[in-house]
């Protein structure tokens, strides 16, 4: 296991060893919270446990053909909406479909951490990746966070699944030139490359139901930190590696 450690200035000015990273990723994926259940067969109800987070819903989920699925996906992360943010979702999708067609044909293969400077940067544009991104973002309607988680899973190497709370953590972090918060992602990703690779590695092999990018997994690291849910994700994780070893 690497001994180096993560450095992700948008989570805060401290280094996560790779061991807490780690941890945060299990307790993301294995964690479980307990609520109560009420059925015609228990009608005074009963404490079950469900997932604390959204794994097994989005990153378990396989990828199905494109349309109404997508907004399922969307849901999965960010909850139920109703038939007018449904509608709202659905029609951001297939607005944005253009744009995320240039974005993939621009990267032709590559992954974000893997495109050059230009690529994220005003002076490259027009027609860059990230001019791409900039405007899914701003042509994702009013449940921004829903059509973005859905265009992840379908492009969980190139465009960024970003929240409120993220791109805020985000946006101090850009610089002079940047075509957007995506740029900050994107160099936090090269900057972790080691890091992040091996980070991918175990985490596919301990768990087997998924395989999250780097980019997923910098987007669970950042959302756990923006949330204040990293210490609870920490201690599910190491609570769960406990149990496994049992």
């Amino acid at each position: 296991m690497i001994d180096a450690p993560l450095l992700l200035p948008s989570t805060g000015p401290d280094a996560w060893a790779f061991d807490t990273a780690l941890a945060a990723v299990l307790g993301y994926a294995r964690g479980r919270r307990p609520m109560r259940f009420r059925s015609p067969d228990s009608p005074r109800g009963r404490w079950v446990q469900v997932p604390a987070f959204g794994w097994a819903r989005f990153d378990a989920r396989p990828v199905g053909p494109p349309g109404d699925l997508d907004v399922l996906v969307g849901e999965s992360l960010h909850g139920r909406l109703d038939r007018a943010g449904w509608v709202d979702v659905h029609d951001a999708l297939v607005r944005v479909r253009p744009l995320v067609e240039a974005a993939v044909a621009r990267a032709d293969g590559r992954a974000l951490w893997e495109l050059p400077d230009d690529e994220l940067s005003v002076l490259g544009e027009p027609g860059t990746v990230g001019a791409a991104l900039r405007g899914i973002g701003r042509a994702a309607g009013e449940h921004p966070g829903h059509v973005l988680a859905a265009l992840h899973h379908r492009h969980p190497d190139l465009v960024p699944h970003l929240t409120r709370s993220t791109r805020r953590a985000l946006l101090p972090h850009v610089e002079e030139g940047d075509s957007g918060v995506e740029a900050v992602v994107r160099r936090e990703l090269q900057a972790n490359a080691e890091v992040l690779g091996e980070l991918e590695s175990t985490v596919a092999s301990l768990l087997g139901d998924a395989r999250p990018t780097r980019l997923r997994l910098h987007d669970i690291l950042l959302w756990l930190a923006t949330t204040l849910r990293m210490t609870h994700a920490v201690q599910l994780g190491q609570m769960s590696e406990l149990s496994a070893d049992r």
